[in-house]
């Protein structure tokens, strides 16, 4: 992979407290550990563990020598330095706020393009967005109120509500704190490392 392609990959940062904030690229991770504003956060041995740009350093130094699959690195002057996934706050970073597109693309990435009244997964083009509270009943077009549906879901319930239809949702339709499409980065085993900050920011959010 050329090494502005890495740049632009992932590395997810959590705040002092352990929970994950934000997602950001290698670019932008690498700037907060040279200004010992963050440290990185690999799994060793079922613990995580911290290090800070120095240390992280002589670790890439010595992991180069023996490169794992899911590992990349970046080509210093005179070493290679490997990538971190993880990155955790160690003091305040004014950081730009995210804010996840509401769009088609992104909905049904919430919701698994899974229709979340019979809970069938049909092709995209079967695929429609529902407003849960009609809008002729004074429903708006939020995350609140928007779910991804099947066409044949949409075409019984109409401009009914969920109860007036007698049809139940699957999952209380919300905001996603992440991007929705990052559930397809999760899949990914250089990111597998994710799996537990984001769970339990999503068990607490």
């Amino acid at each position: 992979m050329p090494g502005s392609s890495i740049l632009e990959t992932n590395v997810l940062v959590l705040n002092r407290f352990y929970m994950a904030i934000r997602v950001v690229n290698v670019r932008r991770a690498m700037t907060l550990l040279y200004r010992q504003c963050a440290e990185v956060i690999v799994m060793e041995q079922d613990q995580f563990v911290s290090y800070d740009f120095e240390s992280w350093v002589e670790l890439s130094q010595l992991s180069s020598l023996e490169k794992q699959p899911d590992e990349d690195y970046l080509q210093a002057i005179s070493y290679e330095l490997r990538v971190p996934r993880i990155c955790r706050l160690t003091r305040f970073e004014r950081m730009p706020a995210q804010t996840v597109r509401f769009n088609r693309k992104n909905l049904f990435a919430r919701d698994d393009h899974q229709c979340q009244y019979c809970g069938q997964k049909p092709p995209t083009n079967k695929l429609s967005l529902d407003h849960v509270i009609p809008r002729s009943h004074g429903g708006q077009t939020t995350w609140e109120n928007i779910v991804c549906c099947c066409l044949r879901c949409n075409s019984r319930k109409g401009g009914r509500t969920p109860q007036q239809a007698r049809m139940t949702l699957l999952t209380r339709p919300a905001k996603p704190r992440f991007n929705p499409l990052l559930a397809d980065s999760i899949t990914d085993p250089r990111y597998e490392s994710w799996k537990t900050f984001l769970t339990e920011s999503a068990a607490t959010g």
